[in-house]
C-alpha cells in the first residue's frame, strides 16, 4: 500500500468517525426530547385538548427548563469531579 492510498483511507476513516459522532449526537438529542415529553407531558397535562392553554404551556416550558438546568448542573459537577480526579 502506498502512502497516498494510506492517507486516503485514513481520511475516509476520520470522516466516517465524524459522521458516526454526529449521528450519535442526533440520537442523544432525540432521546432527550423523548424524556422531556414523557416527564413534562405527564406532569403538566390534566386532560386531552385540541389546544394548549396558557397554564399548561407555562408548565411545559418551566418543566423543560428545569430538566435542562438540572442536566447541565449534573454534567458540570461530574466534569469537575473527573477533572479533580485526574490531577
Amino acid at each position: 500500500m502506498d502512502q497516498k492510498t494510506f492517507l486516503s483511507e485514513n481520511a475516509e476513516a476520520a470522516e466516517l468517525q465524524r459522521l458516526i459522532a454526529v449521528e450519535q449526537q442526533k440520537a442523544q438529542f432525540q432521546a432527550q426530547v423523548h424524556n422531556f415529553t414523557d416527564v413534562c407531558w405527564d406532569k403538566c397535562m390534566d386532560k386531552p385538548s385540541s389546544k394548549l392553554d396558557s397554564r399548561t404551556e407555562t408548565c411545559l416550558v418551566s418543566c423543560v427548563e428545569r430538566f435542562i438546568d438540572t442536566t447541565l448542573t449534573i454534567t458540570n459537577r461530574f466534569t469537575q469531579m473527573v477533572q479533580k480526579g485526574a490531577h
